[in-house]
């Protein structure tokens, strides 16, 4: 049995960091946005969290020898699958048709826990779905507006000299994007017993404290933290945010620039898209730190 712990939600909600910080725990393998693996990771050659591109990384290299399959014909099947079209009738089924290798790739993960940081819905749904696959559900979300700031940035796929830059939607679509995929996250799982949903803020606010209790939820032991500051060992997170490469001792700092650098009319249209989560969430309407809101 392979238990995934997974957090789904919308993108530039702090993935990357929790996942690596929960990384450092025993018991625990952070690997990172697994929906990209087979683009990203077996097709690109992209580095692994630990610095080595995918194909010379010893812990994936060991994982992959027991997948048979296709990486191209893997992403196509994904593409098809997980089109945002198909929404309606995942949402109707309350499942997601697998490929062959998927299955394979999470069994041969072994029986740590594994952080599977794919965010999406629809891909949590299908590996939801797998045989021998025991999963809960960490819903991170961070306040739409902070998150939009965040999309605007241009940011290379593994760091500043990347010419390959991380998708940076209109403002518009990413303040949909957050409204659809994180109420389709609380649709899905909110009811399961298997769900527990996290403020990204409050995670910076405590981060020792937060990562205590989702470690308790997945049933680990909690990362070891001194104040707000974590030592980061290198991961094998095989995609997400390039900040995946950081290592050494990392303090979680609160990140508010958005509060200063959005615009008045992204602010407004992105508040506008996505009040009917907001209050709920305890975000504010109001221009101000959700910090404790």
């Amino acid at each position: 049995m392979t238990r995934v712990l997974f957090v789904a939600g919308s993108g530039r909600s702090g993935s990357t960091l929790v996942t690596n910080v929960l990384g450092q725990a025993d018991g625990v393998f952070a690997a990172g946005e697994l929906r990209y693996l087979w683009q990203r990771g077996a097709v690109e050659d992209r580095p692994c969290g630990c610095g080595e591109p995918f194909t010379r990384c010893p812990v994936w290299t060991s994982v992959m020898k027991e997948v048979d399959a296709d990486p191209a014909a893997v992403v196509e099947a994904l593409r098809h699958r997980l089109r945002m079209r198909r929404l309606p009738a995942m949402l109707w089924r309350r499942r997601v048709e697998s490929h062959p290798a998927i299955p394979a790739l999470y069994a041969a993960l072994g029986d740590r826990l594994v952080v599977d940081s794919s965010k999406l819905p629809p891909y949590g749904l299908l590996v939801d779905g797998l045989p021998g696959v025991e999963m809960r559900v960490l819903h991170l979300v961070r306040d739409p507006r902070a998150a939009a700031f965040s999309w605007r940035r241009r940011r290379g796929l593994d760091g500043p000299g990347d010419k390959a830059l991380m998708s940076r939607p209109p403002v518009a679509k990413a303040a949909l994007l957050w409204l659809v995929w994180n109420a389709t996250t609380a649709l899905l799982w909110r009811r399961s017993g298997r769900y527990l949903r996290v403020r990204y803020e409050d995670f910076a606010a405590d981060p020792a404290g937060v990562s205590e209790r989702i470690a308790a939820f997945a049933g680990v032991l909690a990362p070891a933290f001194t104040g707000n500051t974590v030592h980061l060992a290198p991961t094998h997170v095989v995609a997400g945010n390039p900040s995946r490469h950081r290592t050494g001792d990392t303090p979680v700092v609160v990140d508010d620039e958005w509060v200063r650098g959005l615009s008045r009319p992204a602010f407004a249209l992105v508040t506008a898209v996505t009040a009917p989560l907001l209050w709920r969430w305890r975000y504010p309407l109001r221009r101000h730190s959700s910090l404790g809101g």
